[in-house]
């Protein structure tokens, strides 16, 4: 397990926005300082135009995703709710970057897609509601926290088939909670002025 969750926060630090803008400034633009100062997929969009966006969304996706599939084969099922939480950990709080880092609301969607695949496409309507929510964005990621982690729970007292994913077990909203606390509080910590 701890194999799995080292494994998941490295693979979260990856500053995917930080390459984006390296690529696209030759090193000019710094995220953290840039728009809203936030190193992630919409303010990116915002600075650096909505392909750098789009790239940024899908890189921190897929590491989410990939961290997930890595904790599983390094650990099993609970290995891969690990790896994925670890990895919105690490995307959140990055060692290198001084511990500033995104809101993981992507990363989280790796996770989603790796660790509960059959939920997935519900996780994507309730973001694309939330991104269109933009005044109020505290309470609409409670709203989608509130809904992931109560489909985890669902799922794992039911007994629903997940596709790829690990078979339902408690570890599933545990995952999803922890992950979703994270978030919020990055949310939360945004509002404070710079």
């Amino acid at each position: 397990m701890i194999a799995a969750a080292a494994t998941g926060y490295l693979m979260g630090t990856v500053p995917s926005a930080d390459v984006a803008a390296r690529m696209a400034t030759k090193g000019a633009t710094d995220m953290r300082r840039a728009g809203t100062g936030n190193p992630g997929a919409a303010n990116v969009a915002a600075v650096l135009g909505k392909r750098w966006g789009y790239g940024v969304l899908v890189a921190d996706i897929g590491k989410g995703a990939a961290a997930s599939f890595a904790g599983r084969r390094i650990a099993g099922d609970i290995g891969a709710h690990v790896g994925g939480t670890a990895a919105v950990v690490g995307h959140c709080f990055p060692v290198w970057k001084r511990f500033k880092g995104g809101k993981g609301a992507a990363a989280s969607s790796g996770q989603c897609l790796a660790t509960f695949p059959a939920y997935f496409p519900a996780d994507l309507a309730v973001a694309y509601a939330v991104a269109k929510w933009r005044q109020r964005p505290l309470p609409a990621t409670v709203v989608a926290s509130t809904a992931w982690v109560g489909a985890c729970v669902l799922s794992w007292r039911r007994g629903w088939r997940n596709a790829w994913g690990p078979t339902p077990s408690a570890a599933l909203p545990v995952a999803a909670a922890i992950s979703s606390s994270v978030i919020l509080y990055r949310f939360w910590a945004a509002r404070a002025p710079r």
